[in-house]
C-alpha cells in the first residue's frame, strides 16, 4: 500500500490513513486542529500527535466555551504539564484563540462557516505527484492567515492555516500515487 511520504510509523500511518485530509465540519474539532497545528510551530506533527490526547484532557475536550472561560490558573497548570508542549504564548494562544472562535461562530453562524469560506466551502483537489510540489502556503492560506489574525487569533501563520487546510480536508493533498488520494 502506497502512502504520502511523510506517514512513517504506526502513529503517523494511522492519522494518515483515517484522518488527514478528511473533510470536517464540526467546530470542535475544527477548533482542535487550529490549537493543535499552532501547537506544531517550529515542531514536527509527530510530536504533536503524540500528546493530543493529554492536550484533549487539559483543554476541556477543546470545547470552545470552556476554553475561553480557563482562567489564568489554569493555563499556569497547563504550563506545568508535561503531556503538552509547555510554551506560555502556544498556551496562552489556545484560550485566545477560543475566545476568537466564540466571536467567529457569532458572526458567521460557525467556525465551520467561518473556515471553509476561504476554500469556498468545497475542498480543493490537488494532484500532487511528489512531495516536493506540495507548497507550504497558498494565497487561500495567506488570505485565511490575514483574516484569522485580524480576527484576534494567534499562531495563525499561512503555513499554519495551510496545515490546518490539509488535515481537515479543506484541500487533498494526498500525493495522487497515495491509496488515500482518491478517497478523500
Amino acid at each position: 500500500m502506497h502512502r504520502c511520504a511523510w506517514a512513517t510509523d504506526d502513529l503517523l500511518c494511522a492519522y494518515h490513513d483515517t484522518e488527514w485530509g478528511v473533510p470536517l465540519h464540526d467546530d470542535r474539532l475544527l477548533f482542535e486542529f487550529l490549537c493543535l497545528e499552532g501547537a506544531q510551530a517550529g515542531l514536527s506533527w509527530r510530536t504533536v500527535l503524540a500528546k493530543r490526547e493529554r492536550y484533549r484532557e487539559v483543554f476541556h475536550g477543546f470545547d470552545i466555551a470552556r476554553v475561553a472561560r480557563m482562567a489564568d490558573r489554569e493555563l499556569d497548570k497547563a504550563l506545568a504539564d508535561p503531556g503538552i508542549i509547555r510554551n506560555r504564548l502556544k498556551v496562552t494562544a489556545t484560550r485566545d484563540n477560543a475566545r476568537a472562535a466564540l466571536k467567529a461562530i457569532e458572526v458567521h453562524g460557525s467556525l465551520d462557516a467561518y473556515l471553509w469560506s476561504f476554500v469556498e466551502g468545497t475542498p480543493r483537489r490537488n494532484r500532487w505527484k511528489s512531495s516536493a510540489e506540495v507548497p507550504a502556503t497558498t494565497p487561500a492560506s495567506d488570505g485565511m492567515s490575514k483574516a484569522l489574525k485580524k480576527d484576534g487569533f494567534r499562531f495563525v501563520g499561512s503555513t499554519i492555516c495551510y496545515a490546518l487546510m490539509q488535515a481537515t480536508g479543506m484541500v487533498n493533498d494526498h500525493l495522487v500515487g497515495c491509496f488515500r488520494h482518491r478517497e478523500v
